[in-house]
């Protein structure tokens, strides 16, 4: 699970089910190359217009993709016990209908990637704890089992059929990966990482995620054609990229030096922090698609509370 201050509650487990994976040996363990990141010479101001969204009936919702059309992928259900599991949905804002999607015969289940045809990715926990990738398509589930492991995540899907998320190893590390439909994986070393994960994949091939190093401090990543950049918001004391557009802006989170949460939006090498009003300190910005929305979550996620947003953005 993605190691937010906020973290996702499930124990995700996983289902016997699985597809024969192609390991792409040859494009496995790329080590890209780091570069720093300038600063910007004017600094737009951005604004964000926010909109509480909460699963009918459930105390706990988190939004956590939205497509180019502006349909959300999230789930609902904290996962704390075994009468609160999650269980995925998407939801339209439009009209704010919710539609359920949980792979079939799974303990729970999280859809957290959704691109423009409507095909989601996520992960979901079987009944004997392991936990597995998956991608849904016309309602058809397909698991994505990373070889070696019984744990991977997909966490986001685009529009080329491309997911990425990351693989856990025996001794609790986490691998960054790519995957597409014809079961290649393609994983990273990231300078510096001793566990990582990538969260998003944009349509032109931009990755982020975020990493831990060698004294357990967390920082964000964008890698885009071998070049690496390493994203720590000012003053942070732990920063996670956690979905990117086609334009390359960035959201995510970041702990500060109190030990709040807040989300940000990262464009052209400015940051700029973001908290809904309902939820100041407890804020996660988890997507954002090209027409400038974004969605996330705050709340108390050790009491079961959690409220999910779509906002806008507009600049000036």
């Amino acid at each position: 699970m993605r190691n937010f201050s906020f973290a996702f509650a499930s124990k995700a487990l996983l289902l016997a089910a699985t597809f024969a994976a192609t390991f792409a040996a040859a494009q496995d363990q790329k080590q890209p190359v780091d570069q720093a990141i300038e600063p910007a010479a004017t600094n737009p101001v951005y604004h964000f217009a926010f909109t509480e969204v909460n699963y009918p009936g459930d105390t706990f919702t988190q939004l956590l993709s939205i497509n180019n059309n502006g349909v959300v992928a999230g789930y609902h259900g904290s996962g704390l016990d075994a009468a609160h599991p999650n269980k995925g949905f998407t939801y339209i804002p439009s009209t704010k209908t919710f539609t359920a999607m949980n792979y079939p015969s799974s303990a729970q289940t999280q859809v957290i990637g959704i691109n423009d045809a409507g095909t989601t990715s996520g992960f979901y926990v079987d009944t004997k704890g392991n936990t597995f990738g998956f991608f849904q398509s016309g309602g058809a589930f397909r698991t994505i089992a990373y070889p070696g492991t019984t744990f991977n995540q997909a966490l986001s899907f685009n529009n080329n059929n491309e997911a990425a998320g990351y693989s856990q190893d025996a001794a609790g590390n986490q691998h960054p990966y790519v995957w597409n439909k014809a079961t290649i994986f393609t994983s990273y070393l990231l300078p510096t990482a001793v566990s990582a994960q990538a969260t998003g994949y944009n349509n032109v091939g931009q990755l982020v995620g975020f990493f831990v190093d060698s004294k357990g401090a967390t920082h964000g990543y964008n890698l885009y054609k071998g070049v690496f950049h390493q994203f720590d918001f000012p003053g942070a004391t732990s920063t996670q990229c956690l979905g990117t557009n086609d334009s390359n802006w960035v959201v995510g989170s970041y702990t500060d030096a109190s030990g709040n949460s807040h989300g940000f939006l990262w464009v052209n090498t400015v940051f700029t922090s973001i908290d809904d009003p309902n939820g100041v300190g407890t804020t996660i910005v988890n997507g954002i698609n090209n027409n400038g929305e974004i969605v996330g979550f705050w709340g108390n996620n050790a009491a079961g509370i959690s409220h999910g947003f779509v906002a806008t953005v507009t600049v000036n």
